[in-house]
């Protein structure tokens, strides 16, 4: 049974820090692109970044370049994304996936977690 099981939401201020992970189980995901998305309410899902496990190749959108990092730990078959100078617009239910098409579309993905709300506020 495949599992993608995020954890590490909470609450943060603007311009604080936070990291989530994403423990994968279940199947060999050395050939898929693990990306993170997020949804904000009323919002589409959108994409935020990605990772091959091979290799360490990431992909960013642009609206989080230069404050979030994209890493993966293969023995522990798990992928992390630092946050840091969060906004109130970075405010939203971050998802893990997992992509053999290599894609970073959101209708591409072949497996999804359940999610991990992320909130910036004072």
């Amino acid at each position: 049974q495949v599992q993608l099981v995020e954890s590490g939401g909470g609450l943060v201020q603007p311009g604080g820090s936070l990291t989530l992970s994403c423990a994968a189980s279940g199947r060999t995901f050395s050939r898929y692109l693990m990306g993170w998305f997020r949804q904000a309410p009323g919002k589409e899902r959108e994409f935020v970044a990605a990772i091959y496990w091979s290799g360490g190749v990431t992909y960013y959108a642009n609206f989080v370049k230069g404050r979030f990092t994209i890493s993966r730990d293969n023995a522990k078959n798990t992928v992390y994304l630092q946050m840091s100078s969060l906004k109130p617009e970075d405010t939203a239910i971050y998802y893990c996936a997992a992509d053999s098409s290599h894609s970073r579309l959101v209708r591409r993905q072949d497996y999804w977690g359940q999610g991990t709300q992320v909130t910036v506020s004072s």
